[in-house]
């Protein structure tokens, strides 16, 4: 029996193997992938990169621009690399990344800040600091460790979360917002500090579009018509629904853009807010912004080692410059104060442009911190760079910081430039005016009317501006004596008694605080933009100590500049008495010593003689008539004499019994005042608290003996030689009790608490208040119950108290 033949089934037949691609680079090639998959990559970088571009407008170099660019770059590559690993395993490797570009570039910016320290030190402050120090760092920012780690880690991030939405999930249009979101932001910050960045934007416009325009998907028929393979009836209903989408997404671009257009064309000329304003910058304590306070301080403690000082070689000059500690431009009749808005720095500082025909000399010098506390930081003007420490600076006035504060040991190297102005200019110069020196030549009010005398004295005497600033000085040098034991102090009564107090009782002397403020008051008064400077001798080398330290004033010319003065007094000559050069002429009478008018009540005058008048039928006569006018006319008067009554006695009781300590002891010295000049012996803004106490016994033993008539003028009673004025400064500490009556009483106990209200602020009791209370209630009691019975009545109406200028 046969057997059959075996069956052979043909295999399936294999299916075509793509043919490679040819020189060309046809469809399928490998060139052609990489040409699809390159622009959306490559727009996302450009896009992060210019990121950096607009921000680093207002930074020193291109450091943070190519630290940023290296961000975008490192970010999106990663992605890409990693496009076919599983998405939860992009972040971490990305993080990871992020950390080791992170490091890098703070080790790139701490190298080219030249800040000492550690890498892990500098990561640390870097990252404690960071937003704060950028946000109030000076334009232009130098790139530091904190000013650039916020920038790097920003772009970073929106490389990695752009790649990832755009390459990974395939939307292209929404992997863009986290650029632009970084965009919007860099123009944010720099907002005013740069010129518009009109080119970047552009740019950064054209590759995003670009970006949308090439096609990210495999070329093919299947790709230039998705609908292809489906039915005729689906195919149309699909390609309707895609072409109403996109007319309605086209409507919804053009309705926004003619929406937004007006509005975002009206804000091209705007000017943009600045985010720095809402950032508090360093601040620091009273010490430092009121440093002349301490020169009294140190002139106790001469020996006491602040810093020391080397200059470097190559920068020494036959006449070392002046040490600056501090620039004090704002002056309120009580303090002088830097009024700095210091800004984070790096190590190059902001260079002015210097005066006209001034000569600059460079010096550079090493400084090493000793016993010298708070923040401010010694430099000879002008700085222009600074290593090893990190500052903050204020370009108004030139003053330095160390926001962290000193700290024994400290070692900073500051380059600085040394302008001395022409000479031959100051003479002939003027000085400026205008709001531009508003600061420096603003006078606070209550200065003194014997301080303003000797300006004006000293100001018509010499008529140009240089002129002017070296007789004040002179006249400070040949009538004053320096003295380290001197009380601090440069309010107006403190300038008032250095000046005219007696020299038997303290006045006349004191230390350059005393003598660089009156300077720059008296200046200001005749005209001159002045301020206080304070520093340290001229030194180059060797230790700087307390008894170098001093205050000088200095006065702006047009096109010279800030020029020093001298006022204080020459060490072989004698001081000559204030009396042989300060000769006010009196007025006729003195402004101090016109009495108050007396209001005389006067009698209702007669009602002239008329024809007599009847009144119509049915009207009032005239009895009715003048019967209600006078009436009505005493309840008027009763009725305001009621209102000024109330008004008197809700005065005193609000400066009695209100506010805190200090505040009720000044309430009751106006009180004494006041009740001196309704008595008829006015008491001048001039006389000091010891005089007015003085003043205030005569005319009560005068008016207990005898009482004056009223329209008779008060005698005006010199004080005698014999009871000087009292030194200004506070009677006793806080918690102290009220001090005991002098040999005037309680006026005299009264005068010295005004003292320490006013020499020592903060350190009165509620049982001092007290104290004052009752004493200027006995007085005032006791000086009323002297007057005629219809001059009491008077003194609870009378109007001056509420009106007369305080």
């Amino acid at each position: 029996m046969g057997r059959d033949p075996p069956v052979v089934t043909a295999a399936p037949p294999r299916p075509a193997v793509d043919a490679p691609a040819g020189p060309d680079g046809g469809p399928g090639g490998v060139p052609a992938r990489v040409l699809r998959a390159v622009p959306v990559p490559l727009a996302l970088v450009v896009m992060i990169a210019l990121a950096g571009v607009v921000l680093g407008r207002v930074y020193a170099d291109p450091l943070l621009t190519r630290l940023t660019a290296g961000a975008a770059v490192g970010s999106v590559l990663v992605s890409v690399a990693a496009r076919r690993l599983p998405s939860w395993l992009v972040a971490p490797l990305s993080v990871a990344g992020l950390a080791g570009w992170t490091l890098l570039s703070l080790r790139l910016a701490a190298g080219h800040a030249a800040l000492p320290g550690g890498l892990g030190e500098v990561a640390a402050d870097a990252a404690r600091n960071a937003i704060p120090r950028l946000l109030t760092a000076m334009i232009p920012v130098e790139p530091a460790p904190d000013t650039v780690l916020v920038p790097v880690v920003a772009a970073w991030l929106t490389g990695l979360a752009a790649a990832e939405v755009a390459l990974r999930a395939g939307r292209v249009l929404l992997g863009y917002l986290p650029p632009v979101l970084l965009y919007a932001g860099a123009l944010y910050v720099v907002g005013p500090n740069a010129g518009p960045a009109v080119g970047p934007t552009v740019v950064f416009a054209a590759v995003a579009a670009v970006g949308l325009a090439v096609p990210a998907g495999r070329a093919g028929p299947a790709a230039a018509d998705p609908v292809a393979g489906l039915a005729p009836a689906v195919r149309a209903a699909v390609r309707l629904r895609l072409l109403a989408a996109s007319a309605a997404g086209v409507a919804v671009v053009v309705a926004l853009a003619a929406l937004l257009a007006p509005v975002v064309a009206g804000q091209v000329d705007a000017r943009p807010v600045d985010p720095r304003r809402y950032v508090e910058p360093p601040q620091v304590e009273s010490l430092d912004e009121n440093p002349l306070i301490r020169i009294s301080g140190w002139a106790l403690n001469p020996d006491q080692k602040l810093f020391d000082m080397r200059t470097e070689a190559g920068a020494t000059e036959a006449v070392p410059p002046r040490i600056r500690l501090a620039v004090l431009s704002d002056y309120d009749g009580v303090t002088w104060r830097v009024g700095a808005t210091y800004r984070n720095a790096g190590r190059i500082l902001p260079a002015g442009e210097p005066a006209p025909g001034a000569t600059t000399d460079p010096v550079r010098q090493e400084i090493t911190v000793a016993d010298l506390t708070g923040k401010l930081l010694p430099a000879v003007p002008t700085p222009r760079e600074v290593t090893g420490a990190r500052v903050a600076y204020d370009p108004a006035t030139g003053t330095l910081i160390r926001p962290e504060g000193l700290a024994p040991g400290l070692r900073y190297t500051v380059a600085s430039v040394r302008e001395r102005p022409d000479t031959n200019l100051i003479s002939t110069a003027n000085v400026p005016a205008g709001d531009a020196v508003a600061r420096v030549l603003r006078v606070a009010d209550g200065a003194p009317e014997q301080v303003r005398r000797l300006a004006t004295q000293l100001a018509e005497e010499n008529g140009a501006p240089y002129a002017r600033a070296t007789a004040i000085a002179d006249f400070l040098a040949e009538h004053y004596r320096v003295t380290a034991d001197a009380p601090s102090g440069h309010a107006y009564p403190n300038l008032a008694f250095f000046l005219f107090g007696p020299r038997n009782g303290g006045g006349q002397r004191g230390t350059s605080e005393q003598f660089a403020a009156s300077f720059a008051v008296l200046g200001r008064l005749a005209g001159l933009p002045t301020r206080v400077v304070v520093g340290f001798e001229p030194k180059a080398d060797g230790p700087v100590r307390a008894a170098d330290a001093y205050a000088w004033p200095e006065v702006l010319f047009e096109g010279v500049g800030w020029v020093p003065f001298d006022p204080m007094p020459r060490p072989d000559e004698e001081p000559r008495p204030v009396e042989e050069d300060f000769r006010p002429k009196p007025e006729d009478p003195p402004p101090s010593e016109v009495p108050a008018p007396t209001v005389e009540p006067t009698a209702t005058p007669p009602a002239a003689a008329g024809p007599a008048v009847r009144g119509g039928p049915g009207g009032p006569g005239t009895p009715v008539l003048v019967g209600g006018g006078v009436g009505g006319l005493v309840l008027l008067v009763g009725g305001l004499l009621l209102v000024l009554a109330a008004l008197r006695r809700n005065l005193t009781r609000t400066r009695l019994a209100q506010g805190d300590p200090g505040r009720r002891i000044a309430g009751a010295w106006r009180e004494l005042t006041d009740a001196l000049r309704l008595a008829g012996h006015p008491v001048g803004a001039d006389l000091s608290a010891a005089e007015v106490a003085e003043r205030a016994r005569r005319a009560l033993a005068e008016a207990q003996a005898d009482p004056p008539p009223a329209a008779a003028s008060p005698p005006q009673v010199p004080a005698p030689a014999s009871t000087p004025p009292k030194a200004p400064g506070p009677v006793r500490g806080p918690g102290a009790e009220p001090v005991a009556g002098g040999p005037g009483g309680p006026v005299d106990e009264l005068a010295g608490l005004v003292n320490q209200v006013a020499f020592a602020p903060g350190t009165a009791t509620p049982n001092q208040a007290e104290r004052a209370t009752a004493l200027t209630t006995g007085y005032v009691a006791a000086l009323r119950a002297t007057r005629p019975g219809w001059r009491r009545l008077l003194w609870t109406v009378h109007p001056g108290p509420l009106r007369w200028r305080r």
